[in-house]
């Protein structure tokens, strides 16, 4: 039986950042179950799920602040456990476009927090717009409807939302893996 921690890694973008730590985890004996990782400015920020046996796990964790003068990196950790599924629920891919403005995100996720509806994944992108620069923001996401929500009006509740905020928007069904 293996347990899993949460690693959250920070620090300046250079290469090799990938292949130090992921050299780091192997030779602690842990797998990496799972990444997200970005450049973000000026700066690399990782996120990872990896799993061990207890004493792997907290080998890392005891010796975090040796790993970060080596790695040159903030970290943080977490011990988890994996999710248990209690309700049926329906994957859906949400892409919305808008010119930049601030509070995009907030009111996208006030929306779906007020359904009751779970954001498992979201990235967001601000980019200027083909032949007049203009600055756009786009966010993607992955949610979560349970199986006691009428998706249907969720779906028109959500872009009717969209179309008051000037927001170009999409909410189509996924097939993710746990679907298959």
């Amino acid at each position: 039986m293996s347990d899993q921690l949460v690693i959250t890694a920070l620090g300046a973008d250079r290469p090799g950042i990938v292949d130090e730590l992921s050299e780091v985890l192997f030779s602690r004996e842990l797998n990496i179950e799972d990444s997200r990782m970005s450049v973000l400015g000026g700066e690399f920020a990782i996120l990872l799920l990896v799993s061990g046996s207890p004493e792997a796990i907290n080998g890392v964790v005891g010796d975090i602040s040796t790993l970060e003068q080596s790695l040159r990196m903030k970290l943080l950790t977490k011990v988890t456990s994996s999710q248990s599924i209690t309700e049926d629920f329906e994957n859906y891919i949400v892409e919305v476009e808008a010119i930049d403005h601030p509070g995009i995100v907030h009111k996208i996720a006030s929306f779906f927090s007020s359904q009751q509806v779970n954001i498992e994944e979201l990235s967001t992108e601000r980019y200027a717009a083909a032949h007049t620069a203009t600055p756009m923001f786009s966010v993607a996401m992955i949610i979560s409807v349970p199986s006691g929500v009428d998706s249907k009006e969720l779906s028109e509740n959500f872009l009717d939302m969209c179309d008051e905020l000037n927001l170009d928007a999409s909410i189509t069904p996924a097939m993710l893996p746990q679907d298959e």
